[in-house]
């Protein structure tokens, strides 16, 4: 075992938390295109939860499946890790499949993904809807704002950019919930770039260059927003997340979890504090990862990538395995 350490991630071996999510991927991927939504989340949640029993930690799920009442494993406050009571105190955010229908269909950026911080880092969000707000590094700032429209919010990264709002990328779900979103970016002349699925890949796509994606905007999963919060604050850009509340329920649910400002707009660095790993592995090939592939002789492939916020390092892996 390692020695202790001031960091508690120090004691967690960053690439350890690939063959966390890579179990996810490599379980889910073997119903991908089978139009069975609910068999390829199990896969990956019971061999995710599997794969956390081989880590030296002390975990927490603060997000996760829904709580102890809605999910069998990997529910909100579960412990996870093979040391408990001994190894260092973690809290894990995690999507063991993040694109159901992607996968059951066979489409695009489905994703194993996971977030692990220190004890207390992480925001507990309840498993509702979060408005988002996201554009990728080198801009001031505060550029971004939830409580502007998107038009300002497009004008402002224009301006910085020394481009016209015209010139302006968003990548937005697609959903009815965003026709009007939608509206305005084309009225203001924006290329929007409409995903169907896997929205923690899309707020990612805004630090890539190569994705030509400017801003990312809309109504998502508060647990996808607090996973690519903690992707970003590895690699840098802004995020803005707002937690949407639809009825009595669900505020009561945020209660329970510590929640009293319903109307508070988080930064990246209120969702995601001090050091944190992100992990990701890909399920169906996308613009972030290649997908699981099988080969002839019976090995499979997979690509992962992991961050770490406090040394900025971004390690893509390729990883080949042999079928059991």
């Amino acid at each position: 075992m390692n020695s202790p350490a001031d960091n508690p991630l120090d004691r967690v071996l960053v690439l350890e938390m690939v063959r966390v999510t890579e179990a996810a991927a490599v379980a889910a991927s073997r119903l991908i295109g089978r139009g069975d939504e609910k068999a390829a989340d199990a896969a990956a949640v019971e061999a995710m939860r599997k794969a956390f029993d081989t880590l030296y930690m002390d975990g927490t799920v603060v997000i996760g499946e829904g709580e102890r009442d809605e999910a069998p494993m990997l529910f909100i406050g579960e412990k996870v890790g093979g040391a408990q009571g001994k190894g260092p105190k973690i809290d894990i955010a995690l999507d063991p499949l993040e694109g159901t229908t992607i996968t059951a269909k066979a489409g695009p950026n489905a994703l194993a993904v996971l977030a692990a911080a220190e004890e207390g880092c992480l925001l507990n969000a309840p498993d509702v809807y979060m408005d988002k707000l996201a554009v990728g590094p080198g801009y001031p700032e505060g550029i971004i704002d939830l409580a502007k429209s998107p038009t300002e919010n497009v004008k402002a990264v224009a301006a910085a950019k020394g481009v016209e709002p015209g010139d302006i990328i968003v990548c937005v779900l697609d959903r009815p919930r965003h026709s009007d979103l939608i509206a305005e970016l084309r009225d203001l002349g924006c290329g929007v770039v409409l995903i169907g699925d896997g929205d923690v890949a899309g707020v990612i796509a805004v630090t890539d260059e190569d994705t030509t994606i400017d801003m990312y905007m809309g109504q998502g999963g508060a647990p996808e927003g607090v996973l690519a919060a903690a992707a970003l604050r590895c690699v840098g850009g802004q995020f803005n997340g707002r937690l949407v509340f639809r009825n009595d329920d669900e505020k009561a649910r945020a209660a329970k979890w510590g929640i009293d400002d319903l109307d508070r707009i988080y930064t990246r660095d209120e969702l995601v504090k001090g050091d944190c790993i992100f992990a990701a592995t890909g399920v169906t090939s996308g613009s972030l990862l290649e997908g699981v592939k099988y080969l002839r002789d019976g090995r499979m492939t997979t690509e992962s990538v992991v961050m770490r916020a406090s040394s900025g390092t971004v390690r893509w892996i390729k990883g080949e395995h042999r079928a059991k």
